[in-house]
């Protein structure tokens, strides 16, 4: 008899709980959430649509502006899709000046680049560092150069000299995630730093290489923190430096560790590798690499501030199509993807690729799809600066307007999946957030987005937390 009153309240449960109104259980969810210890000095902000209706299923401070973290990719890549086009492509161009006579060049060999962010890197067949390097030998040695009879220059002007967008913190600068952008990128301006921690706590730890190889003298730091207690290490160094130090701890191992720096000027670390090449390539250089962004902040001003015009062009590398980059760039959230997309708009609408213009653009582009610059108050592309801040109406309205898109494909399929949802994800210090669309069981479509700052890290996963509020939406 208990066995069957249990059952029975068990059933009627079942129907008042799937009974109770969405929004509801909704609100329940929330509210359960805001009452956690984690979110005591927190502010959240959650937004979610219908999008057969198109009508407010819940509204938490929507109008709120808060840091987005790298849930604010979703307006680049939008933007990016809708004015660059899905199928662009960035070139790399290869040209000489001055005249050519029995295999000798009397002139200087050109490399121009356009702000390709994959340039040289490892995700692609087609863009990994050896198989550019001989790409372009192979072009010199087919326009019957075997002698270069001046300098070898790589023009890296169509973008700003200034790498980084204001804002960026000293923490990050000097790791792969804080990397700055040029018109020539190299292996998505990365480099691991390859590390021997000790087996007891406090112990040095020792640098045991770098791949790839790179001339930059950093001092070492960092000790060997207790075994499971992951990556603490974090390396300093400016743009256009060669010197710099890594600091903090890496767990007890008795196997190799690795942690990514930010190449500081990759133009340089791809001149260094290619020069091997010509080396190794027996083909004979009487003048010197010369980078023309290093030339220019340098002083020297061998360009007197000209721009090169290539007299004769032998040989143009094209990237993977955009739909191809935005891929790795909203699935593993690559911030220089993001602030090469966004310089890139910059450099197509004006001739050059700058932050603050970018911003601008991008700005002005949502404003004119209803969203007004005090909802999008950015200062980068990526969502890496931690002064940017952005409503979830916003996010929301992005979203929205990607659906009616010819290239909303493309874009949703670039979207990662967490929790079992097609949702961008956004984490800096002190900032949980996620943004992104979910079909219920009963066929209903939403668009959602939900903006956590300050909240207590101790404590467990805020994620989890977040998703059972989600949960919801399913």
């Amino acid at each position: 008899m208990k066995t069957t009153i249990s059952i029975i309240c068990l059933i009627l449960a079942c129907s008042i709980s799937s009974a109770q109104p969405f929004q509801q259980r909704l609100d329940i969810a929330v509210k359960k959430l805001l009452s956690d210890a984690q979110m005591k000095h927190a502010i959240m902000s959650f937004y979610v649509m219908d999008n057969k209706t198109g009508k407010t299923v819940y509204d938490l401070n929507a109008q709120t502006g808060l840091a987005p973290a790298s849930t604010q990719k979703i307006f680049t890549a939008i933007a990016a899709l809708e004015m660059l086009g899905e199928k662009y492509r960035y070139k790399t161009e290869v040209g000489y000046d001055g005249k050519m006579n029995d295999s000798v060049l009397y002139g200087n060999l050109f490399i121009v680049g356009y702000g390709d962010p994959s340039f040289g890197s490892w995700r692609f067949t087609q863009t990994k560092r050896d198989t550019i390097l001989n790409t372009i030998l192979l072009s010199v040695r087919n326009a019957g150069i075997k002698k270069i009879n001046g300098n070898i220059i790589l023009d890296d002007s169509r973008f700003s000299y200034q790498p980084l967008p204001g804002g960026w913190i000293w923490d990050d600068i000097g790791n792969y995630y804080g990397a700055g952008t040029w018109a020539i990128n190299w292996n998505e301006n990365q480099y691991d730093l390859v590390l021997k921690p000790g087996k007891h706590e406090g112990e040095n730890v020792e640098i045991t290489g770098t791949n790839p190889e790179i001339n930059y003298a950093i001092k070492n730091f960092l000790k060997t923190g207790k075994p499971g207690s992951g990556d603490n290490g974090y390396i300093y160094m400016s743009p256009y430096s060669t010197e710099g130090f890594v600091t903090g701890t890496e767990a007890a191992t008795t196997g190799n560790y690795t942690i990514s720096g930010s190449i500081s000027y990759p133009a340089q670390q791809f001149a260094d590798e290619l020069f091997e090449k010509i080396v190794s390539d027996k083909i004979e250089l009487s003048g010197k690499l010369i980078m023309k962004t290093k030339d220019i902040i340098s002083g020297n001003r061998y360009f007197n501030d000209r721009k090169y015009i290539s007299s004769k062009l032998i040989y143009t590398y094209y990237s993977p199509a955009l739909d191809s980059l935005l891929y790795w760039f909203l699935q593993k959230s690559i911030n220089l993807y993001g602030e090469a997309f966004a310089k890139t708009l910059a450099y197509e609408k004006t001739g050059f690729g700058s932050t603050d213009t970018a911003v601008n653009i991008i700005k002005q582009f949502w404003k004119k799809r209803g969203i007004e610059n005090a909802a999008l108050n950015i200062g980068d592309g990526s969502g890496l600066s931690p002064q940017n801040r952005v409503t979830t109406d916003a996010m929301v309205k992005a979203l929205q307007y990607a659906r009616n898109k010819s290239w909303f494909d493309t874009f949703y399929k670039a979207l990662p999946v967490y929790n079992g949802m097609k949702m961008k994800s956004g984490t800096i210090g002190g900032v949980k957030a996620y943004a992104g669309y979910q079909t219920s069981t009963s066929g209903n479509e939403y668009t959602f987005a939900i903006i956590i700052n300050n909240y207590n890290d101790i404590g467990g996963s805020i994620s989890e937390k977040i998703f059972k509020v989600l949960n919801e939406l399913k």
